[in-house]
């Protein structure tokens, strides 16, 4: 297990650093393995799921689907509003099919995790089984997944380290990317 050691940490946040996240997906990507489980393809959640499904694609060398979700649009991203699934899968060949691992960053409510796999059992006929993967599972969601790094009891909010370019436009990139220029060199 990864001790994260940030000292904003507490019961309602946690935050993660790029090092902490890729350790977590290789910790995943480690599980799974464990377990013995063989699957054909990776289909990831995006936006969440997209780094995480990318580097497991790498590490199993496994093509890799990519399936559009969002439901985190209120208040600027911090509150689950109407969860929308897009209506097709990108993936460069073949069909989905044969035994599939879903992942996402994290579990939070359970409803993504739940639409998305009955989503996939009402659409997409050769797909054998689904299992999910994820990096956090929350103690408030109703639907567990298959596999999982950490769970976290306190739901906190977690602040993953791309959250940074939320709030970053194309018309003050420059000003951004000068300040952290100069942070580097404090």
């Amino acid at each position: 297990m990864i001790a994260m050691t940030d000292p904003r940490n507490d019961d309602k946040n946690l935050w993660v650093g790029w090092d902490e996240y890729h350790r977590l997906i290789e910790l995943l990507a480690l599980k799974v393995h464990d377990s013995g489980w063989k699957f054909d393809k990776i289909l990831c959640l995006a936006r969440g799921g997209l780094r995480v499904g990318d580097q497991l694609s790498r590490i199993y060398d496994l093509p890799l689907a990519i399936l559009a979700t969002s439901s985190y649009r209120e208040a600027a991203g911090t509150e689950q509003g109407e969860l929308d699934i897009a209506q097709y899968i990108t993936m460069t060949r073949g069909d989905l099919s044969g035994n599939v691992l879903l992942v996402d960053d994290l579990v939070d409510s359970g409803v993504t995790l739940a639409r998305v796999q009955e989503h996939l059992k009402d659409r997409y006929p050769g797909i054998t089984a689904v299992r999910s993967a994820v990096l956090w599972y929350k103690a408030c969601s109703k639907v567990k997944p298959d596999y999982h790094v950490q769970y976290l009891e306190t739901n906190p909010w977690i602040h993953q380290p791309f959250e940074e370019w939320d709030t970053v436009r194309p018309h003050n990139l420059g000003a951004w990317i000068k300040r952290g220029m100069q942070n580097s060199r404090d």
